[in-house]
């Protein structure tokens, strides 16, 4: 009969860990969004391996909490045996896209040399940064680039996108503004970039991208900002 007892119990006991694990985050969540502030929009939250410390999921963004929300850590957690970034290694797995699913149409295309290399990249015609990575892009060989052309940073971005679009080579007009300063010609009055535009924001919106450039490989893995030619390399070589 005892064995029994021990048995019921030990079963319904098993039940309940689960909905305890989950009360604990869905209490965290509400915590943390009223201690950060009602914008803060908090995706996932689970527990970490990493001494009872959360992994909260903000945006594309990863910050760590105790289990009651009066400590926040925003760093990374490194493993001092391996050197691995753990925290850059889930970002990059919780943040992941299929490539294949990217409207292509919607970008421009640029190949050098044999294109097997392919890459994506979210710019702003204003980003400084932009600009920078796209003569980091230049002195790449055997790549092929779909710019996805992305008016977020300034009043006149949009202006600018349309006259790129509306040109009879993208690809070099492109290149010319953000490597040049050439400025590019007004757009035909007959030419509405109004539609490809707004499928491009649309898009970034979905894909969460905040800043510029943010870089889409083709493993799904993403990079914002103007990483150098040594990290580019790196990460094309990584891709299987």
């Amino acid at each position: 009969m005892k064995l029994v007892q021990r048995f019921i119990f030990g079963f319904f006991f098993a039940l309940t860990l689960p909905a305890l694990a989950q009360s604990i985050e869905e209490k965290l969540k509400k915590t943390l969004t009223q201690r950060l502030g009602d914008g803060t929009q908090i995706e996932t939250i689970i527990k970490t391996p990493y001494n009872g410390l959360y992994e909260v999921k903000v945006g594309n963004e990863i910050i760590y909490s105790d289990a009651e929300g009066k400590f926040v850590f925003i760093g990374r957690i490194l493993d001092t045996e391996t050197s691995k970034d753990i925290t850059q290694a889930r970002l990059d797995e919780i943040n992941k896209i299929k490539f294949t699913d990217l409207p292509l149409d919607a970008a421009i295309k640029s190949v050098k040399g044999t294109g097997k290399r392919v890459i994506a990249v979210f710019e702003d015609p204003n980003c400084g940064y932009c600009k920078r990575f796209r003569k980091t892009l230049a002195d790449t060989k055997d790549i092929t680039v779909y710019t996805y052309m992305y008016p977020i940073l300034s009043d006149d971005s949009r202006t600018k996108v349309k006259n790129v679009w509306c040109s009879a080579d993208k690809s070099k007009t492109w290149d010319d503004w953000m490597l040049n300063g050439k400025t590019p010609a007004a757009a035909a009055e007959s030419c509405n970039a109004t539609a490809s535009t707004d499928k491009v924001v649309e898009l970034g919106r979905k894909l969460k991208v905040t800043g510029t450039p943010t870089i889409f490989f083709t493993d799904g893995t993403r990079v914002p900002g103007a990483i150098d030619s040594k990290t580019l390399e790196s990460r094309l070589a990584a891709i299987k």
